[in-house]
């Protein structure tokens, strides 16, 4: 008897577990229900996948989508757009919005916001803030939610917790790993004034390296002090990395891709205040230690920190220009590029975007091809050469830091939970999206 299935991807070359090699992939349901030769069976759908690279679903674990309040950025529905045109089938938004994303209405909100809207699943952090940790235990237990995020740092409000003190008690609310932005706040405000008007170069001599390295040996400390295991965002600098590589049994760690494509020897002459991002892009010594450390398993997850401005907010002089820079959509060519070159394997790219978000986050069911776990698959093309541009970006702001860049490797097609998302270039609905589960937050029976 013939087998059925609902999707069948056929003739690609899977990228799992196993390695790599020519496969069928079967999806029913919404999951995964085989993987091999279904030349024989049948499926309601059939996706051609010859030539392609099928892969597990890529986790973008850190945007900034803007809803509410900040909707002339960016909004939930571009964003999302822009994740499922560039090949991501997941997203973990930041509390940063205004309001802050600091109590359950506030996650109710964002979850409501979403339906009928998202491309892609979803999940949100509840922002830390001095006024909410006695909710935070119960806030990152809620449905759809993907952790605590703490601000060290470059926030404004109730959302910086810049002491000590403070941190210390948000780390011990609670049992999720916590997201961290590790950037002192004291030191920076002591260095206000090494910025020069309008020249941007002077960001990450403002927002130096050991403004960065002071914040990244104070959380780790307060972390063992509170048995807390904490995830490091947008790690800048080699010596954070080498610190972090002694502490991996409480701390998990993200590089981006601007980070590691980027540097301030030419960025900031070359884009100027579109560069501008916190922590700073920084010279190439230290790309070249973020690179060693990726190759040596140090990093964890690769995040795309998806924040866009307005080209009009960005064109103020330096510093009155935001921080902050589009992301999503060019995680994965922009990494896929990096493969091309021979900076990482295809491999390295699957664990950096798959494997490591579900092992950091404990998503359940998701971040890996396998059978039994969600139909998330990101199909590439490796042998296409694109050129990124403006134009193509779904951000509200309607720019990216690489326009003008010619990549190899591109992503065609991507499935969310045995729907198609989008296939060239094209996104093909925004009722399918849903929140994330997590494995640490599941229903109890």
């Amino acid at each position: 008897m013939r087998r059925t299935f609902d999707m069948i991807v056929h003739g690609g070359t899977v990228v799992n577990q196993n390695g790599e090699g020519l496969a069928d992939v079967g999806i029913v349901d919404g999951r995964i229900a085989e993987i091999g030769d279904l030349g024989q069976a049948d499926a309601g759908q059939l996706l051609d996948a010859a030539g392609l690279h099928v892969l597990p679903g890529v986790v973008d674990s850190q945007v900034h989508f803007r809803e509410p309040g900040l909707e002339h950025k960016e909004d939930l529905q571009c964003g999302m757009d822009g994740a499922a045109l560039g090949g991501v089938t997941a997203i973990f938004e930041m509390p940063n919005t205004s309001p802050s994303t600091t109590d359950a209405a506030a996650i109710e909100d964002k979850l409501a916001r979403a339906k009928g809207r998202a491309a892609v699943d979803h999940a949100f952090y509840a922002g830390a803030a001095a006024e909410n940790i006695g909710m935070l235990p119960e806030l990152e237990r809620m449905p759809g939610v993907c952790g605590v995020k703490i601000f060290m740092g470059a926030s404004t409000g109730s959302l910086l917790v810049s002491d000590d003190e403070t941190l210390l008690e948000v780390l011990r609310a609670g049992v999720r790993r916590v997201a961290v932005h590790a950037e002192d706040e004291p030191r920076m405000n002591a260095r206000k004034d090494l910025r020069v008007e309008g020249d941007p170069s002077t960001h990450p001599v403002w927002r130096d390296d050991e403004s960065a390295i002071l914040a990244t040996r104070r959380i780790l400390a307060l972390a063992r002090r509170a048995g807390r295991k904490v995830h490091v965002l947008h790690v800048t600098t080699a010596d954070e990395m080498d610190i972090l590589a002694g502490h991996k049994d409480i701390a998990t760690v993200e590089a981006t891709p601007q980070h590691l494509t980027l540097a301030a020897e030419t960025a900031y002459p070359e884009l100027g205040t579109r560069a501008q991002m916190n922590p700073p892009i920084r010279g190439d010594a230290h790309r070249q230690g973020l690179w060693r450390a990726l190759q040596q398993g140090v990093v964890d997850v690769i995040g795309s920190d998806h924040a866009p401005h307005t080209l009009e907010e960005k064109a103020k002089p330096y510093p009155q220009s935001p921080s902050g820079m589009p992301g999503v959509q060019t995680l994965v060519p922009i990494m896929l590029n990096h493969v091309s070159q021979g900076r990482l394997s295809l491999q390295r790219f699957v664990d950096l975007t798959s494997a490591g978000p579900n092992r950091v986050f404990g998503m359940a069911g998701k971040g890996r091809l396998a059978m039994g776990y969600d139909a998330d698959l990101t199909i590439v093309d490796m042998k296409r050469t694109e050129t990124i541009t403006d134009a193509m970006m779904a951000n509200r702001s309607g720019w990216t830091p690489y326009n003008g860049m010619q990549v190899t490797g591109w992503p065609v097609m991507t499935v969310v939970r045995g729907t198609l998302a989008m296939r060239e270039g094209e996104v093909l609905g925004r009722d399918h999206g849903r929140p994330v589960r997590f494995q640490e937050t599941l229903p109890r029976g």
